[in-house]
């Protein structure tokens, strides 16, 4: 779930021709196989890289990019550990502040990241924070729930910092570390005592591997409100000392994902005044689910696992859920014979009005226990057009083409194997729904004929 507030990632195209001084562009007719590497490949060309050396060796490995995208993600990665906190149930708060210098500071009232000494001979704080998949998600009781399960994320930033300090408040001792670009510099030292806990981060991005390292406070603000809606009661606070007086915005919302979603139709008028809310368990899994609908046309869904966006996948286990709750709901209420008697009844009626129409080719399957996809043809048009302007004329969406029919509709449009075409092949496809009228029928069949008429007079004109 994000609202509507979307950051635009893509780059606008240049418009001056690029320089290309000094550039040799290989114009052979035929193309020259390019070598990059003219000396032996074997035993002594294989790197080994220690400890972090890697992620600074390959950065975008691990946080995807050096631009901007990729420094702003550093904060996201230190504020998931606290986060992390609040989903195990001890953490309330999370703060985050922008310095002059476009530093970072984290602080959360957790349990503090552990300071007892691992078995590694190292302070498990100096552990996570300097060896990669290291933490405490891997298995065990340390976290139920969690959005980092690889144990990369704090090591990350801390490789990719000129500089890091950690306070580590546990155990009623004040703790402090501190590193340079991923190495121990200051070790693990008691220097106070205190009635509290939690963790406090301080980093700052290190210059010489990102090409940007000025924070853009609406994209910290568009992420931090999110992991608010989605953390039902954490306190999540925004500040940026940069200005000529700091501003400070602070996110909570005892709605959860339910504010969420009035958040997201704020700007929309609403069909249904309450949220829709569900949730439910099963095994050790959760699951919540919030939804209101609108009066526009476009449906927007956002899916998230244990406060990840599953952007690139994973959204269609989340409609599938919602659809087939709402369709089994209303198939029982409708019940299957009046569905059945409904989806016979607008067969006939649509696949009797093509056949009626001379200029169709209709390849409506006959017989069928369940309402089909209809498929046709007009003569000397292709479906492509036609479907076209049945839905920019009449509002009627189809689609052309032989979808997955393959050898068979091929075969239907008695088409010859490694035959060359002039147009794509395929017909007009149209769906119908028992909640369908014969009126919708009527529209639709009337639709056809007054496109065929379209095509017809443009013909003509020729």
């Amino acid at each position: 779930m994000m609202d509507d507030e979307n950051q635009t990632l893509g780059d606008e195209m240049p418009t001056e021709a690029p320089d290309t001084t000094d550039v040799t562009i290989h114009s052979d007719e035929e193309s020259a196989r390019v070598s990059a590497v003219e000396g032996d490949y074997g035993a002594n060309q294989i790197q080994v890289l220690e400890g972090l050396e890697a992620v600074r060796k390959r950065p975008g490995m691990y946080i995807g990019s050096t631009s901007e995208r990729g420094l702003h993600h550093l904060v996201y990665e230190v504020v998931d550990n606290s986060i992390d906190e609040a989903l195990a149930g001890y953490c309330s708060q999370v703060s985050v502040t922008i310095h002059q210098d476009n530093s970072i500071t984290v602080v959360d009232n957790g349990r503090g990241i552990p300071v007892d000494m691992h078995e590694s001979g190292k302070p498990a704080v100096e552990v996570v924070l300097t060896i990669l998949h290291a933490g405490g998600k891997f298995g065990g009781d340390g976290y139920k729930v969690s959005g980092g399960l690889h144990g990369v994320g704090v090591s990350v930033v801390n490789a990719l910092s000129a500089s890091m300090e950690v306070e580590v408040k546990r155990d009623g001792h004040i703790y402090e570390i501190a590193f340079a670009r991923g190495l121990t510099v200051n070790p693990l030292t008691i220097v106070g005592e205190t009635a509290e806990t939690g963790t406090k981060v301080h980093f700052v991005p290190d210059g010489d591997i990102f090409t940007d390292t000025v924070y853009k406070f609406d994209i910290l603000k568009h992420r931090l409100r999110e992991l608010a809606f989605l953390n039902q009661g954490i306190t999540i606070t925004l500040t940026d000392e940069r200005g000529e007086s700091p501003i400070s915005e602070t996110y909570h919302y005892e709605g959860g994902i339910r504010s969420f979603v009035e958040h997201i139709n704020r700007k929309k008028e609403v069909i249904t005044p309450d949220t829709i809310y569900f949730n439910g368990a099963k095994d050790e899994t959760i699951v919540e689910i919030a939804l209101q609908y609108n009066e526009s046309y476009q449906e927007t869904v956002y899916s998230f696992v244990n406060n990840i966006n599953t952007e690139e996948g994973g959204t269609q286990h989340v409609m599938g859920l919602i659809r087939a709750s709402l369709a089994y709901r209303l198939r029982n209420e409708v019940g299957l014979d009046v569905i059945k008697s409904r989806e016979d009844e607008l067969t006939k009626l649509f696949c009797e009005g093509l056949d009626k129409i001379p200029e169709v080719v209709s390849y409506c399957p006959r017989g069928v226990p369940r309402l089909p996809i209809f498929a046709f043809n007009v003569k000397g048009v292709s479906p492509y057009d036609f479907a076209e302007a049945l839905s920019e004329d009449y509002g009627v969406q189809t689609r052309a083409g032989c979808a997955c029919a393959g050898p068979y509709g091929h075969d239907l449009l008695g088409l010859k194997d490694d035959q060359k075409f002039d147009q794509k092949p395929g017909w007009v496809r149209v769906s119908l729904h028992y909640s369908h009228t014969q009126k919708d029928v009527a529209y639709l069949l009337k639709a056809v004929k007054k496109t065929i008429k379209k095509f017809k007079t443009k013909r003509d004109k020729k």
